[in-house]
């Protein structure tokens, strides 16, 4: 009787599966990028293409993927396979789904899910998640507003719905989709980009697999997993045992107006275990700023053990979360959720700062905290007949580190490689001009290692349209500095009304603004790292010259004294902050 010899993983297919896997999500994402039809996927890129499991463990994402959309596409996967059986797939399924009982986020980033079969037995899922411009109800341009009573006002609900079965569409379905959403040329686009990037991935898997075999390439997906959760505890490791603690704060949600909203973390260390407890923060609130995600947890952690590293299921296991059903972060349907990624940067800087103390050579000051300002405006161009959508992320400071400044006009730690669209291709899309974009002076925080600057941006319209604009950084809670640093300027948007004199400030939301008309938006700066009166007299002086930093605020806060020419008075810079120490 014939013996079936084993498979063994030999070190090199181990290290051509382990690039290969993350290859196959990059090049997702580059068919998907070249193919869609919308700015906030080609040019902003609002997406992610992965690779999971039929148990939902993520075997792959591409890089600069949008990293709060990680934590939530395991769940996904769960669900749609506890919805079908594990029997209930087919090849040439194609699965559409946003429902916020489960994905917990706002109905325009819009799953589209394919199954996988190898010799016949479903194997794994290709999936790819991005922003649509609209999927009906309130949601055109960024989604709808915190003040949202509920999921239905938003837009459409998909509920794990296959538009193709066995390769045949459902036209009944693809049909009643398009018929209520305001662009459906843009967002049908999308759905095929985001479908042929699933094909490409099931193509690319069927070579992997027909190569390598089922059983060698489920030796290197462990262990695979297995060496990235040995890296995150040797980092976790050298974290001092103990328990830290932070709080922060949300201006409101959007409802209850002034009423802080809570973040509270705990974050205990023994050995090469992390623990982040959220179970002390609010729970789920009448506003529509919550969700359904640990994308803050896991973001945190991934930047503290690996962020260069690819991600899958190993990066999160030493990785334990502790929250309630009902929590702003894991609220329970239907709780609004459309402006459900405001609260992720800043519970992303309190779980940093509670580990200021334990590890103070790594972590930064707090950022923008905001995903970016967003900014949309909608209507139809009077002189090329159609309708239009402008969608823009701008970005914002970042905090001082270390070792260094914080970056300037950079979109959230939670947005992978997201940036803000072309002035060009705004311009060339939409009936606007864009006067201005520009760093914003003095918006960064003070230091030894400032802040990094927010961005002035304002746009004028040439037709009648839309405005709505969010997220330009926190309002109340202005990004903090650590080991005494300064705070940032917060966020701030204006309106000029064609004819009026002057801007006024507000948050527009879906405001009807004639032609000629104005909106400026300027993002929060980063929070400063250190005493700034211990920054190099020679960088202060670069600030001012650059236009970084008044020269009132060189003598003011850096305790720096320039002459005419801006040249470093040394002795008089000595004895100013010689003052400057004694007084404090």
């Amino acid at each position: 009787m014939a013996v079936t010899e084993k498979p063994r993983l030999d070190p090199v297919t181990l290290e051509v599966l382990r690039s290969a896997l993350p290859a196959i999500a990059d090049e997702m994402s580059v068919d998907l990028q070249r193919t869609s039809y919308n700015m906030m996927i080609y040019e902003v890129r609002d997406y992610c293409c992965a690779i999971l499991d039929v148990e939902g463990r993520l075997l792959s994402q591409n890089i600069g993927g949008v990293s709060h959309f990680v934590a939530d596409l395991g769940v996904v996967i769960k669900d749609v396979v506890a919805r079908y059986g594990i029997d209930g797939f087919a090849p040439g399924d194609v699965i559409i789904s946003n429902h916020q009982r489960v994905a917990g986020q706002h109905l325009n980033n819009i799953c589209i899910h394919t199954p996988f079969f190898f010799e016949g037995k479903l194997t794994a899922f290709a999936i790819v998640r991005a922003h649509w411009v609209d999927v009906g109800g309130m949601s055109t341009g960024f989604g709808a507003s915190t003040s949202v009573a509920d999921p239905w006002q938003e837009g459409l609900q998909f509920d794990q719905i296959k538009i193709y079965e066995g390769g045949k569409p459902d036209e009944k379905m693809l049909r009643m989709i398009s018929d209520n959403i305001r662009y459906p040329e843009s967002s049908m686009g999308d759905l095929r980009s985001q479908m042929a990037a699933c094909t490409l991935a099931e193509r690319r898997l069927e070579e992997l697999y027909s190569r390598y075999g089922s059983e060698t390439i489920g030796l290197a997906i462990e262990r695979i997993f297995d060496d990235a959760e040995r890296k995150c505890r040797l980092i976790v490791e050298q974290i001092p045992d103990g328990s830290y603690h932070a709080e922060a704060y949300l201006d409101d949600d959007g409802v209850e107006k002034d009423v802080r909203v809570p973040i509270v973390v705990d974050v205990t260390v023994k050995g090469s275990d992390l623990t982040i407890d959220f179970t002390k923060g609010s729970m789920q609130r009448r506003g529509a700023i919550n969700g359904r995600t640990l994308a803050g947890a896991y973001i945190a952690y991934k930047g503290l053990t690996g962020a260069l590293e690819p991600v899958n299921e190993g990066s999160f296991r030493a990785l334990k979360v502790l929250i309630q059903e009902g929590n702003l972060m894991m609220a329970t349907f239907p709780a609004p959720m459309a402006a459900w990624s405001r609260m992720l940067p800043t519970v992303v800087d309190t779980i940093l700062t509670a580990l200021a103390d334990a590890i103070p050579d790594r972590i930064p000051a707090a950022h923008m905290g905001t995903l970016g300002g967003a900014l949309a405006f909608f209507g139809r161009d009077p002189v090329k007949g159609r309708n239009f959508v402008l969608q823009t992320i701008e970005g914002g400071g970042w905090g001082g580190r270390p070792w260094e400044d914080g970056e300037s006009a950079s979109v959230s730690v939670c947005q992978g490689d997201v940036r803000n669209a072309p002035v060009e291709t705004i311009e060339l899309k939409t009936p606007v001009l864009v006067k201005r974009r520009s760093l914003r002076e003095g918006s960064g925080g003070a230091g030894t290692f400032r802040g990094g600057l927010g961005i002035t941006t304002t746009i004028e319209s040439m037709a009648e349209g839309r405005w709505s604009s969010s997220q330009q950084g926190r309002s109340a809670l202005a990004p903090w500095g650590i080991r005494g640093g300064g705070s940032a300027q917060v966020g701030e948007a204006y309106v000029k009304a064609a004819g009026d004199a002057d801007f006024h400030r507000e948050d527009p939301y879906r405001k009807l603004l004639a032609p000629g008309s104005s909106v400026t938006i300027m993002t929060a700066g980063g929070g400063g790292w250190g005493d700034p009166l211990n920054r190099e007299p020679l960088r202060v002086r670069m600030d001012v010259i650059e236009e970084y930093v008044s020269r009132e605020d060189a003598r003011d806060v850096y305790g720096v004294v320039l002459d005419a020419e801006k040249n470093v008075d040394e002795e008089a810079t000595l004895k100013l902050r010689a003052q400057r120490r004694a007084a404090k």
